[in-house]
Parts: C-alpha cells; structure tokens; sequence
C-alpha cells in the first residue's frame, strides 16, 4: 500500500500535528510506503500575506499543481489529506481523478468558519443547515474578521455547490460517533461515505497516581473551560491542581497560581506530560465547546489515568461515566470540584476509573489495532474506485 498523507500544519503546534505524524509512522510500520507532504502558513504574517492567502484561499490552481506532481512522483494508492487550511485549500481534491482522497476530519472546519461551533463561550449552530454561512460573516467568526470570515464563507458554499465532498472525497474519517452523526446531517455526504475512527495513542505504560494531584493539558483558552478550571480549584479538588499549556488565558492561570490556586507549568515537552500523566490522579477537561478528539485523552488512558470532563458533544461518548472517568455539567465549577474530591476520597472508585481508562486504551487507541483499521478504510475505498 502506498499513501500520500498531506498536511496542512498550523503555527502552533497542537493534537492535530502530533496525530498526523503518529499515524504517518504507524502505517510505515505496518509495511505501507509513506511520503508526507506537508506545508505550513508561517509565511502568512504581514498584512499584504493575508491578503493574497485570503485570494486563494477558494481555490490554489497552485495547490493542486503542488499534490499533482507530488502523486506523478510517489504514485500512491490513496491520498490521505488531515487539514488543508488554509495554503492547500479544496483545490487539491481536483489534483487527480482516479485515486482514492481520504480526509479525516479533525475539527468542524466543513461545517464552521471558525471549525468549533463555538461562539461567545457557548457551543452555536448558526450555519449548520445553511448553503451560505452568512452568521459567521455577521458575527465575524474566524479571527474576529467579517472580511475573513467571508472568505471562509464563500470556500465553504462553492465547495458545498461544486459538491466537492461528495465528487471528490472517497471517504471521510470522523474521529467520534457525533462528529459524525453532525457531518452526516450537515455536509451533504452518504452516511456510508464517513466513517468512525479514533486517532490512536503510544503506549506510555501505567501511571500509578502517587503525584497525589490533578493535571490540566491543553491549549489555554475560553473553549477549554480555563475560567470553570481556576473556580474549581478554589472551591477546592481534595488534591492540588497542576495546569501545564499556553495560550490567551495563560494571564489567568499565572494570576491563579500567584495567588497559590494551582501550579502553574506553563508550556512543557511531550515526555513531561507523559511523566506528569503518570503520576496524576486525574485528568480535568472541562471544556465548553464539543471538542474533536483532543489527544490528551487516549494518551490520559494509555496511563490508566481518569478524565473527569464536561458532558457535551463528543466527550459525552469520549468519557464513560463511572467506568473510566467522570462527565459533569459543562461550565459548572462546583460540579467539577466535587468529581474531582470523589476521586480524592474513594480509593476504590479510582481504582476501578484507573482500570476502565487502561482497558478503553487497549480496546481503542492501541497503535497497532489503530492502523488495520485506517487499512480497513482504504481498502474499502479503493474497491469502490474499481467499481
């Protein structure tokens, strides 16, 4: 089998990257031949930049010239494209006719301008079911922009009217059942036509818990319920809270830590989350947007550590209550104060969590079943290309 994956980075480094780059060396372990096209927007920074990516953000005829010879060259089987935003752009679905283009979708990007259904601290739904986004303009969703977010508009409705996700797009992979469930309603594709597969985790062995305290990872921001954090560890956790990320909140954070509300760690490397993961004895994720799959998750329970989470969107099915973490209501501080000091004072309870989280792991998010099943999926789709 030889894949294409192609890979449209962002400027900070997120779950997405980091899931890109796992997924591309498992399937070259698993026997596939691999060639990795990846491009970044790091360029994109003075005005004058923005306004010429903004130019071709529809449709880059260089974009598709670029996959063009990338796929004359590699000749792959299939192309597995996870973001095309903003450089590649839909064009590069055009750039062959014969091979199976698989996306996976990361984020609600096909469905948002701003890809969270997010606004105003609160999940929207404005543009679903619309041909036009036309709230996402109002509202001026992507970057706070209304020039910007038209022109995220316009490339969804062109693409929605040229039928580019159903013409050009062999199959679709939504990381969870609801994201799916939103795509199927939404984008106009076949429900047989997306599929569900979780991103998978490395296997970082179990933790035991004897840091004694809860762990925040993450990007520091509104949708990731930072305000609900710091109100929760004031109410208090029954075991100290220790935050490690970056972000537009980090200002908060650093104001909750100065005033000994929780440690602050500030941005750490891959290896001090697996450490800090181990020796955590919970994982708080109180977000208030519906997530995609935030890697945090699968590497939480690779380590057999509990998620207490919020109780929307996909972390409703992400997280099973009482088996290997706790959900709460989203946006509820004391509600998640109190989940957490169940866990600081019913050892047995943690200790089933820590058990549910370990075995979610190895029946979902272990690498080496991961990858029979994204073969499973391009298998499937080239069948269909011979028909």
């Amino acid at each position: 089998m030889r894949v294409l994956v192609i890979h449209n980075r962002y400027r900070l480094a997120g779950g997405e990257d980091a899931a890109v780059r796992l997924e591309a060396s498992m399937l070259c372990q698993a026997g596939a031949a691999v060639d990795l096209l990846e491009v970044s927007n790091d360029h994109i920074v003075s005005p004058l930049q923005r306004a010429v990516a903004a130019l071709s953000l529809v449709y880059s005829e260089r974009s598709k010239e670029l996959v063009r010879a990338r796929i004359a060259r590699f000749q792959p089987d299939v192309v597995h494209v996870h973001n095309f935003f903003p450089v590649l752009t839909p064009a590069i679905y055009d750039a062959d006719s014969y091979i199976p283009f698989i996306q996976t979708l990361h984020n609600y990007r096909l469905l948002c301008a701003n890809a969270q259904l997010f606004r105003e601290n609160s999940p929207c739904e404005e543009c679903l079911g619309k041909s036009i986004p036309w709230p996402a303009v109002y509202h001026g969703c992507y970057r706070g922009s209304r020039p910007g977010s038209a022109t995220v508009a316009l490339m969804l409705s062109v693409h929605k009217f040229r039928k580019t996700w159903n013409s050009r797009v062999s199959r679709f992979i939504a990381l969870t059942e609801f994201a799916r469930a939103l795509f199927v309603q939404h984008l106009g594709v076949e429900q047989a036509n997306i599929v569900v597969k979780p991103n998978a985790a490395v296997d970082s062995g179990l933790g035991d818990g004897k840091g004694g305290y809860a762990l925040f990872v993450g990007r520091l921001s509104s949708e990731k319920g930072i305000a609900t954090l710091i109100e929760a560890a004031k109410c208090g956790l029954g075991m100290p809270l220790k935050v490690a990320g970056v972000g537009p909140s980090s200002e908060s954070v650093n104001d909750a830590a100065a005033s000994g509300t929780l440690d602050y760690l500030g941005s750490r490397t891959s290896l001090e989350i697996t450490r800090l993961m181990r020796g955590a004895r919970a994982l708080l994720l109180p977000s208030l947007w519906y997530e995609g799959l935030p890697m945090v998750i699968p590497e939480a329970f690779s380590a057999g550590l509990p998620v207490v989470a919020s109780n929307i969107g996909a972390l409703s099915s992400l997280v099973a209550n009482k088996k290997n973490g706790l959900l709460v209501h989203p946006g509820n501080a004391e509600a998640l104060s109190q989940a957490v000091r169940m866990i600081a004072i019913a050892p047995d309870l943690e200790k089933s969590l820590r058990e549910g989280a370990r075995s979610t792991y190895e029946e979902k998010y272990r690498p080496e079943a991961n990858v029979q099943s994204l073969f499973g999926i391009y298998e499937g789709a080239l069948s269909q290309s011979r028909r």
